[in-house]
């Protein structure tokens, strides 16, 4: 069809697996264990920034899906 646009769809979806690397690296974990249990309470007196977090989910979910629809895009072509 395009001659360029497998390039193209290539080019995007190694965009999106670098940035689906790095939101998810950026997330903090679920579990921080003893460590998670000894800082708790700092985190309760002062806040944790839940809201980059949960920016930070959405984007791991967006590049995600968006990479997998490069993957069967390209697998079409």
């Amino acid at each position: 069809m395009f001659p360029g646009l497998k390039t193209f769809i290539l080019v995007l979806q190694i965009i999106a697996s670098i940035g689906l690397i790095a939101t998810v690296l950026l997330q903090s974990g679920k579990s921080a264990g003893v460590s998670g249990a000894i800082a708790g309470g700092a985190e309760t007196l002062f806040g944790k920034k839940k809201s980059m977090d949960r920016l930070l989910s959405k984007l791991a979910l967006v590049s995600a899906v968006s990479f997998m629809l490069f993957t069967l895009l390209l697998s079409v072509l």
